[in-house]
């Protein structure tokens, strides 16, 4: 069983930079901070569907302090120096949906000097594994049709899917236990 609070794991990107794929901690909210600071106004706008120029304490304490088992929330990291910098992110929070299948809201961050280095696809593998121990059986996720880089990632994941095109908007259903998978 996968203790997703101390989730800890290392590995090589596609370019040979060390990182390390592991659960967010209470004490990652200036690291968090940071890496906000990092990112572009594109990739904020494509996280969170509007211009966010700040996060608030609050926003903080929500993206930090969370309970590991409706909410799974994992960073992707690597040293700058002597410091532990966040490069990456991705997070799921689970509901019960109205069919009474566990289902679970997805999305991922990655710093656009990072990005293509397949750390989105990694950090997906880590959540589904957490999720299916959960009994999550599928994946949700809201992706603006402009960012075909995630939309790829979702393709290449090996689970089944489906995608609902909506103006602007990509809804994607991941289905986590292949034989509950539309036919």
């Amino acid at each position: 069983m996968i203790d997703a609070r101390n989730h800890l794991v290392g590995d090589t990107l596609r370019n040979g930079m060390a990182v390390t794929i592991r659960a967010i901690r209470r004490e990652d909210k200036n690291k968090l901070l940071r890496a906000f600071k990092n990112l572009d106004r594109e990739s904020v706008y494509t996280r969170f569907f509007h211009h966010v120029s700040e996060l608030t304490d609050q926003d903080l304490r929500r993206a930090t302090e969370i309970d590991f088992d409706r909410e799974v929330a994992l960073v992707v990291t690597t040293m700058l120096g002597n410091e532990e910098i966040i490069i990456g992110a991705g997070r799921y929070l689970a509901y019960e949906a109205a069919d009474s299948k566990r289902s679970a809201e997805v999305a991922f961050t990655v710093e656009e000097d990072y990005q293509g280095l397949g750390i989105a696809g990694r950090v997906l593998k880590h959540l589904v594994q957490i999720a299916r121990q959960k009994d999550v059986s599928r994946f949700e996720a809201t992706v603006l049709a402009a960012n075909q880089s995630m939309l790829r990632v979702f393709a290449a994941s090996g689970l089944a899917m489906e995608q609902r095109r909506d103006g602007t908007v990509v809804e994607v259903t991941l289905f986590l236990d292949q034989t509950a998978a539309r036919g």
